[in-house]
């Protein structure tokens, strides 16, 4: 060091450790751009090229590919050097099944779906709601070479599937207007119901029957039966379906497929201890 010269002492990092420059209202900016990815990735089992992604979450290609590579690193994600394609990883699986594992309701309904499975030769899913939509917890498929399946973790808007009507034929009818004003009606398919007088002429049948008819209103060419679980409080605690082809779940055939799951779940409320609503 030449003499007459000092070195200046560096500026202490006043910035906290867990602060995030992308940080507003409490969010981490970074932390969500993450979740986006995650998201992303959990609606298509085929993966997406880094292009792609980006362009589906918004992202810039440098900015999903940082995400990715920290994301890589703690196994959320997996890249798949052969084609190019990034997946979900075996992480998410592990944080995920602890959500289904916290269910402690899901383990005992599956004898229920393996039943309801066989007596209707239809694929059975079990699901609950969560944010205005209906989430998959489990599922038995249909033994049919061509059969209906809404993978585990798939999600749909209450309106517009089987169990979400169920379960909102069990609600106050402001609560019902609430959901509706919060998350709208979209029109997914021809048939999906987007007026909230159909809605309510939908769950008065409902409420007559003790079964919802998803009638192709989800997803063109398949129709879903359901029926509402209770808790002990005789609350909706989750729904279970039969889905399938339209082509081999006819309008004639619904009335005995809402029989067979309404008695499913009339069951399997009694043995999980649920409670039935009177009146």
């Amino acid at each position: 060091m030449k003499a007459g010269l000092k070195r200046r002492a560096p500026k202490p990092n006043l910035k906290p450790m867990d602060e995030d420059e992308g940080a507003k209202g409490g969010a981490v900016q970074s932390v969500d751009r993450a979740m986006l990815l995650l998201e992303a990735l959990g609606e298509d089992e085929e993966g997406y090229r880094l292009t792609d992604l980006a362009i589906r979450t918004g992202l810039s290609p440098s900015t999903a590919h940082r995400l990715l590579t920290t994301l890589e690193k703690r196994r959320f994600v997996a890249f798949d050097q052969s084609d190019g394609m990034w997946h979900i990883g075996r992480q998410s699986f592990a944080v995920g099944s602890a959500f289904v594992r916290r269910r402690n309701f899901v383990a005992p309904a599956l004898p229920f779906l393996r039943r309801l499975r066989d007596l209707t030769h239809e694929t059975a899913n079990l699901a609950v709601v969560d944010d205005g939509e209906v989430i998959v917890l489990t599922q038995v498929e249909s033994r049919e070479i061509m059969r209906a399946i809404t993978r585990v973790g798939g999600r749909a808007p209450m309106v517009t599937s089987g169990i979400g009507k169920a379960i909102l034929a069990t609600y106050a009818d402001e609560d019902v207007v609430a959901i509706i004003q919060r998350h709208g009606m979209k029109r997914l398919t021809p048939k999906s119901v987007v007026r909230a007088g159909e809605l309510r002429d939908a769950l008065e049948a409902v409420r007559r029957d003790g079964y919802a008819l998803d009638d192709e209103e989800f997803l063109v060419g398949m129709r879903c039966v359901a029926a509402v679980v209770y808790n002990d409080q005789a609350e909706a605690l989750a729904a279970i379906s039969v889905s399938g082809l339209a082509s081999r779940v006819p309008k004639a055939r619904v009335p005995e497929l809402g029989r067979l799951v309404r008695e499913t779940a009339r069951e399997l409320t009694l043995a999980l201890g649920g409670r039935l609503p009177t009146g």
